[in-house]
């Protein structure tokens, strides 16, 4: 085995042998396309990111990051290129580049950032990787692995095996995960010299690198509570830097970078974003006090007190306080059989089945086990509600409750209806006496919120307003 990972390194260094000049540091680096050739890439790669992602429906938003983008871009080391600069309407924490010039940030991120000198470190890092091809030469150095890989594979028939395509895998990730962590690392370097470049502040950068630090504290302190992993990088072939190595490192190059009168633009930052959607759109349905409300599906559904209910595109799901029961719902758009049929076929035929009314639309709940799962018909499709638990004495706990669930399902209302809007940001002034916990009891983000306001305003863990500070809250 020794001998096959000796190979296979050797073969690999071989493939990566192409070079051209890098033109940000003039070396020769590893790459297979042409310019031309990458912003094709780029071009058609982009088509895919607006189909899986919608763009932010701001005219005036998309217009101001696009200025200050292209403020950058002209600074950088390819400012002969067409850069594009898109906000993508999700609420991830995240920005990304692809090859050719195309940057998105979501307004996810931008509701954490306080100025714009952060924004352009957030774009100045992404123009980093465009600037650096880090797209390009990570592409190419997968396909040179995979040629290596297959060369190899005739020289040794033992990596036709399944245990040899497990290391090959393994392998040529092993490869490329480290590749990226340097990418991460040099764009942080390069958007710090962009910034300079541009008259903003450099320490920007260092304090957009803390608000992801920050956001890792706070989302390790919130799955404790929920009983899940944090939302982090971490592990050996983690593709971006533990952000703790990034801050320091960042700080060792933002502090030989001076700027005579920074730019900071903090005020025309905070007027740009406010009204800027938080967390979930109307288009996903919405949770107000634990109870879910979707336009487009015409129902609402409310799920028990103290649960943590989570709402994605893909997925909404209430998880009991000590993660022991869970309520899903699902959707069946091609429904066959009754209510009950329906129940049977999906438990099984030991299942208890009682049929129902729920606001006269025909529904029934089936009961197995640590399983109840309850279904409705309503406008040619079947909703399932199905709750699992642990154990059979956890279930026998929240029977009630998860019953209770299941019969809250109904039509939406003309009054609720009106309730649905988006939770969005808005500017207030600090008073004497304010503070999180106070401004957290009329908030919308529920046992959090104190946290996550001291967040979104460059606060976390222990600051408090002052009088006088602008001040970004959820309404």
């Amino acid at each position: 085995m020794r001998n096959i990972i000796i190979l296979l390194l050797a073969i690999a260094a071989l493939a990566l042998s192409g070079c051209a000049a890098n033109p940000v540091t003039g070396r020769q680096d590893f790459v297979m396309m042409s310019e031309p050739q990458e912003i094709a890439l780029g071009r058609s790669s982009d088509a895919e990111v607006r189909k899986q992602y919608k763009v932010y429906a701001n005219p005036s938003l998309q217009s101001y990051v696009n200025r200050v983008g292209q403020k950058i871009a002209v600074h950088s080391h390819r400012p002969n290129i067409h850069y594009t600069f898109t906000v993508l309407d999700s609420p991830e924490i995240n920005a990304f580049a692809l090859p050719g010039g195309y940057v998105y940030i979501t307004r996810g991120i931008m509701a954490y950032l306080n100025s714009e000198a952060e924004l352009a470190a957030v774009l100045g890092h992404e123009i980093g990787h465009v600037t650096a091809r880090h797209g390009v030469r990570q592409q190419s150095a997968a396909q040179a692995t995979n040629i290596g890989i297959s060369i190899a594979s005739i020289f040794v028939p033992e990596l036709n095996s399944q245990a040899g395509h497990d290391l090959s895998n393994l392998l040529g990730g092993a490869l490329l995960s480290g590749y990226g962590r340097d990418h991460e690392l040099e764009a942080d370097r390069l958007g710090a010299q962009y910034l300079a470049r541009t008259d903003y502040d450099p320490q920007a950068m260092i304090r957009v690198i803390d608000v992801l630090k920050n956001q890792e504290l706070l989302d390790a302190a919130i799955a404790k509570q929920e009983g899940r992993e944090p939302r982090r990088y971490h592990g050996t072939f983690a593709t971006h830097p533990d952000n703790d190595t990034r801050l320091q490192q960042v700080v060792g190059e933002a502090g030989h970078l001076t700027v005579a009168a920074p730019v900071e633009n903090r005020s025309e930052y905070l007027k740009q974003t406010e009204g800027l959607v938080f967390n979930d759109s109307v288009e996903e349905g919405v949770v107000r006090d634990n109870k879910f409300m979707h336009p487009e599906l015409g129902i609402a559904l409310t799920f028990p007190p103290e649960w943590s209910v989570k709402n994605s595109p893909t997925q909404l799901i209430a998880l009991s306080p000590k993660i022991d029961a869970a309520i899903q719902l699902k959707i069946d758009a091609k429904p066959s059989g009754s209510v009950s049929e329906y129940v049977r076929r999906a438990v099984g035929n030991d299942v208890s089945v009682e049929t129902l009314q729920i606001e006269k639309l025909h529904a029934a709940i089936g009961s197995a086990n640590n399983l109840l799962l309850g279904v409705v018909y309503f406008d040619r499709k079947a909703f399932l509600i199905q709750c699992n638990t642990k154990t059979v004495e956890v279930y026998n706990a929240r029977r009630d409750a998860m019953r209770a669930s299941i019969r809250s399902f109904h039509v939406l209302s003309q009054a609720e209806r009106k309730q649905i809007k988006p939770l969005a940001l808005k500017l207030i002034t600090a008073r004497k006496g304010d503070t999180y916990n106070k401004l957290a009891q009329h908030s919308p983000l529920g046992k959090n919120a104190e946290n996550y306001l001291r967040l979104i305003n460059a606060q976390y863990p222990k600051g408090e307003p002052v009088a006088g500070q602008p001040l970004k809250v959820i309404e």
